[in-house]
Order: C-alpha cells, then sequence, then structure tokens
C-alpha cells in the first residue's frame, strides 16, 4: 500500500474516531499554532500584531499592520503552513519518544499566545484551560494517559491541518471573497482564490504524508523491540 493512500485512511481514520471522542475544545489548538504563525510572520517583517481572536467555532483571526505591501503574501501564507508544519513536528516527535517535548512546545506556544496576543474572553479561557491540562499531563499523569493525551492532540491537529485548507476549496468555489486567506492572497496577487486553496491542501497533504510515516516508522520499531527474541540451540 503506497504512503500516499495510508496518509488518506489515516486522516478519514482520525475524523472518524475523533468525532467519537469529546474533542471540541482540543480543536481549538489548531487554530492557536495558525494565528500564531500569523503573529510571527508579522513580527518577522517588522509588522505589528495588535491582538488575536479565537471563537468557539475553532475559527481565529490576526489583527495587525504591516508597512511592507508585500509582506501580504507570506503573513497571509504563513497561518496554514505553520498548522501543517506543527502537525508533523508532533508526530516527528512522538517518532523520537519525544512526547513531553510536543507537550512542553504546545505549552510555550500557548503560553506565548496568551501573554502577548490573545485577548478575547473565549480565547484566553481556551488558553488558560488547555495550559492547566497540559501541565498537569506532563506533571502528574501516568506515561499511558499522557501518550494518549499527546496522541489525541497530534491528530486532531493532524486531521485540522488538511481538513482546513481543504474547506478553503469549496469556499473558493462558492464565494471568491469568502476563503480567508487564500481570498487575501487572491486580492493582492490576482492568482485566484481557488489556485490558493488548493496549493495550501497541497501543502498540507504532503505534511501529512510525512506525519503519517513517521507514526508508522515508529509502531514499526516498536512492533520489532517488543518481539522475543529467537531461542538458540548449541552443541557441545
Amino acid at each position: 500500500m503506497s504512503n500516499w493512500v495510508k496518509t488518506i485512511l489515516f486522516l478519514i481514520g482520525s475524523a472518524v474516531l475523533t468525532h467519537w471522542i469529546p474533542s471540541s475544545f482540543f480543536r481549538n489548538l489548531d487554530t492557536m499554532v495558525h494565528e500564531f504563525g500569523h503573529a510571527v510572520a508579522t513580527l518577522a517583517l517588522s509588522g505589528k500584531v495588535m491582538y488575536i481572536e479565537l471563537y468557539r467555532d475553532h475559527s481565529g483571526v490576526t489583527y495587525s499592520s504591516m508597512t511592507k505591501s508585500w509582506a501580504v503574501i507570506p503573513v497571509s501564507l504563513a497561518g496554514y503552513m505553520t498548522a501543517s508544519l506543527f502537525a508533523w513536528f508532533l508526530f516527528s516527535a512522538y517518532a523520537k519518544g519525544k512526547q513531553r517535548l510536543g507537550l512542553q512546545v504546545m505549552t510555550a506556544v500557548s503560553a506565548l499566545s496568551l501573554v502577548l496576543f490573545v485577548r478575547n474572553s473565549f480565547g484566553v479561557t481556551f488558553l488558560l484551560g488547555f495550559i492547566l491540562m497540559t501541565v498537569l499531563a506532563l506533571a502528574l499523569a501516568p506515561k499511558w494517559l499522557r501518550d494518549f493525551y499527546y496522541l489525541l492532540l497530534a491528530f486532531l491537529c493532524l486531521e485540522e491541518s488538511v481538513f482546513g485548507p481543504g474547506s478553503l476549496i469549496v469556499y473558493a468555489m462558492q464565494n471568491s471573497r469568502s476563503a480567508g486567506d487564500a481570498s487575501n492572497l487572491a486580492n493582492y496577487t490576482g492568482i485566484p482564490a481557488i489556485v490558493w486553496a488548493t496549493l495550501f491542501t497541497l501543502f498540507a497533504l504532503w505534511c501529512a504524508k510525512q506525519a503519517v510515516s513517521a507514526f508508522l516508522g515508529r509502531t514499526k520499531k516498536a512492533r520489532r523491540t517488543n518481539r522475543p527474541a529467537a531461542m538458540g540451540s548449541y552443541r557441545e
């Protein structure tokens, strides 16, 4: 079975499984990472981030101003690309047995977002709750529960990082002005929003493929490690 087929099956499977688990609260993690990517890109290009808002429906918005007009392009690209790369990072960390590092990075990004950017009430409440739960998982949870928590977050980020830009294609087909970052890029470059939405989706799928490959590699390695050693026979 090709890695692309495995990736698609994993995405479908994770979408089904995570919808069986009360996971709506945690889906805001991908939104937070997306908006954090916009904010970091803005600051890197000498812009100013006024604030970020996160909403209950898993959407978000970054309010910023930029002195360089061309900066609209990298800043608009940064959101979905950061979310896709972050999902890949989480699975790469898992493949190396560094789940604690992954949770620490999630906590650090959440804390920076809370202190520097997020100002609306739901966003602040989400970040405080998420930081508290993640710190408790790091400090008190047994390894099996911490690993379950980590994989839940990783699969949610993977799913959201692909289905998010995928939904932009639908929005761009219905109304090119309602496709979020793809619309911003279309307005500045003249390239249709559906083209940008498709590029976001292809990049997300490529990152998902790398993430699934890392996950399957870890699983195969663990299976080989747990396999009992063959008994040898010796003659005197």
